[in-house]
């Protein structure tokens, strides 16, 4: 086992996952501890999963990785083949979002010995998405914007990163849908209740690469490093909320 896989929040209530009733922890895996399932033989989509690690690079992981309690993927393929596209293609990319490991949701079954619930939380996580309000599509788009992405029209030039289809990805909804989201002119309404966002997400943004910085360190005792893993779990729904 890696040096993250001490790292979790078992001590913490489990959440349940829509549409099952069995709980999960949220924690931390090396990429090489996430294991595939037999059962799993779905083809990846190679376009879905470089549009994915794109995002990814961006903006991070929004929705962890669904696993069993040994490490075998549940939810998540296409997710986990744009992070090892990352590891491949973008070591610095890959290192600054995933130093402290892969976020996960961690069942506490044996997918091997349960499949029929494997594949029931397949289909529920797969289906029941986060629904993103307009205001948490409108905060993703800057985030990409910030980082180059731009609106185009058509089939964007090599090179050149689109908003819209990324953005697309990221939350589940329809390019359409996306575009309402964005010319809403209800932002300054938004605004004003959350003004102090921009300077709070810049600070907490430096703060949790401090956090996975701190837990990678082979030195940090284990007491410390889940402190700072649930500290930084707290900072990763702020950015993202």
């Amino acid at each position: 086992m890696g040096r993250f896989s001490k790292i979790t929040t078992s001590a913490e209530k489990p959440k349940v996952i829509p549409g099952t009733s069995e709980g999960y922890t949220e924690s931390y895996l090396p990429l090489d501890e996430i294991l595939q399932r037999e059962e799993d033989t779905r083809p990846l989509n190679e376009v879905h999963v470089k549009a994915l690690a794109e995002s990814i690079a961006a903006v991070g992981l929004i929705q962890p990785i669904a696993v069993d309690k040994v490490g075998r993927l549940l939810a998540g393929g296409h997710r986990k083949a744009a992070i090892v596209y990352l590891q491949t293609n973008d070591k610095a990319v890959f290192d600054k979002w995933f130093n402290a490991g892969i976020p996960i949701y961690r069942f506490d079954f044996d997918a091997s010995e349960n499949k029929e619930l494997a594949l029931a939380i397949e289909a529920s996580e797969n289906e029941k998405r986060r629904d993103y309000t307009p205001a948490e599509v409108r905060e993703l788009a800057d985030r990409l914007k910030a980082v180059g992405y731009n609106f185009t029209s058509g089939r964007p030039k090599k090179g050149q990163k689109s908003l819209i289809p990324s953005l697309s990805v990221i939350v589940g909804k329809s390019d359409k849908t996306i575009r309402r989201y964005l010319s809403s002119d209800t932002r300054k309404v938004d605004n004003r209740k959350s003004g102090h966002m921009t300077g709070f997400s810049a600070v907490v943004s430096s703060t949790a690469k401090s956090l996975q910085r701190l837990i990678a360190e082979e030195d940090t005792p284990d007491d410390i490093k889940q402190a700072a893993v649930h500290l930084l779990q707290k900072i990763q729904k702020e950015l993202i909320e």
